[in-house]
């Protein structure tokens, strides 16, 4: 494989360079983001599916799974609860599904490999949306969201987690642990420094947090809300679809 593949382009994620990327991280993946957050991360996906909020038989779409963890989150909530997750990386899916049959909840989900920018969903069939660290790696973010409001019922909500970079002192001192240290250990551990390099370098050129909250306005969502985690190293987005 070339260039392309072997490292995405911050700003402009190619899908194959992405999904190689993914895939080749995968066995390591939630070591390293139990690791290098000190365990926030967990508590950040809770929070997330706080704001979700969705009663006992809701359905949900997590966009960008991964590994599965948000939608493990929200399943275990709630018995009468469904959900699919959707991800380009078949290397990730693989521990999901393994993931979620550990949990005994693998008959209550379906993950799907597919394309954040043409879901693979009917409208209207879901009445929750989120996505974990994800929404920034999708290349055409606008048709994305589009998406996501095609297939959430009247009334539904989305909830984003994703990382930002904090301001002040704060920020100088996390901006070096994110920069420098991060790309190192991930490097080691994972056996792909430039996937740990494409991390920092993806979140200093994604939107800032006013101008995502802006692109949902665009896009149609209503009631946008946008809060701060753990000192702005993450926000964490909630809007809704028009009933």
């Amino acid at each position: 494989m070339g260039a392309l593949v072997d490292a995405p382009t911050p700003g402009a994620p190619e899908k194959a360079a992405m999904r190689s990327m993914f895939d080749r991280i995968a066995p390591r993946y939630d070591l390293l983001n139990r690791l290098l957050s000190a365990g926030t991360d967990v508590r950040w996906r809770r929070r997330c599916i706080d704001a979700l909020a969705l009663g006992e038989g809701g359905r949900v779409l997590d966009l960008c799974t991964g590994t599965a963890d948000l939608l493990i989150e929200f399943l275990a909530r709630g018995r009468g609860s469904h959900g699919v997750g959707i991800d380009l990386s078949s290397g990730m899916l693989q521990r999901g599904q393994a993931k979620l049959r550990t949990a005994g909840l693998d008959g209550r989900a379906a993950l799907l490999a597919g394309d954040a920018e043409r879901l693979p969903l009917g409208s209207g069939r879901v009445e929750g949306a989120v996505v974990a660290f994800g929404i920034r790696n999708v290349a055409d973010i606008d048709a994305a969201l589009r998406e996501v409001l095609r297939v959430l019922s009247p009334g539904g909500r989305f909830v984003i987690l994703e990382f930002s970079i904090p301001q002040g002192t704060f920020g100088r001192l996390y901006r070096f642990y994110f920069t420098r240290v991060l790309p190192v250990l991930g490097g080691l551990i994972s056996g792909s420094r430039e996937a740990y390099a494409y991390l920092p370098a993806s979140v200093e050129r994604f939107d800032s947090p006013q101008a995502l909250a802006e692109r949902l306005e665009r896009t149609g969502f209503t009631l946008v809300t946008v809060l701060p985690l753990t000192g702005g190293i993450a926000h964490l987005y909630r809007a809704e679809k028009p009933a």
